[in-house]
């Protein structure tokens, strides 16, 4: 549980960070705004890891032998970028409006990190069910306070977040490998 909690985490920095900007952009929030942000943030973070556990699901016998490999790659690929975007320069926000046109893109395009990390999950004994609830709930509770902290204090925290959710990936996936290994 402390482990999905700690990946929950991980993979909410890029939409806390994108939700850090919505809220640095837009200026005063109202609560109903900052839930909005949160809500299609985890929304989409509880869902990719079911679909990526199902299409993991599907094809784990083939490759049981080097799943912890997988598992390990997939993370620490996913923290690299996580880590690589949070040194990139960053560009404003042009567009802050909270139309469904262009929440969905960010929503999606946040969530694709979990997506890999629910086809880590289909070769753990994981519960799916609570962990993708676990990783939407962190995602939504974190991209709401983003938009919070975004309207409080811009975008100066943005690559720190992105960079500690990279670290947190990277050495989870660094367990699972030694944990397999070893024994």
């Amino acid at each position: 549980m402390f482990e999905i909690c700690l990946i929950s985490v991980g993979l909410s920095m890029d939409a806390f960070a994108i939700a850090v900007c919505q809220g640095l952009s837009m200026g005063k929030s109202k609560f109903r705004e900052m839930i909005t942000v949160g809500l299609y943030f985890g929304v989409f973070q509880a869902l990719m890891p079911l679909i990526g556990y199902y299409l993991g699901s599907r094809f784990a016998s083939h490759i049981s032998s080097i799943d912890h490999w997988v598992s390990f790659v997939s993370l620490a690929a996913i923290g690299a970028k996580m880590i690589i975007e949070s040194l990139k320069k960053d560009a404003p926000l042009t567009d802050v409006s909270l139309r469904f046109s262009r929440m969905l893109p960010l929503a999606v395009a946040t969530s694709i990190d979990a997506l890999a990390v629910g086809i880590s999950f289909s070769f753990l004994s994981v519960n799916i069910f609570s962990s993708a609830g676990i990783i939407g709930c962190v995602t939504l509770i974190l991209s709401t306070i983003g938009v919070w902290v975004g309207n409080i204090f811009g975008t100066k925290f943005k690559s720190k977040a992105e960079l500690v959710g990279g670290i947190i990936l990277i050495a989870i996936g660094t367990k699972i490998l030694i944990e397999h290994l070893v024994g």
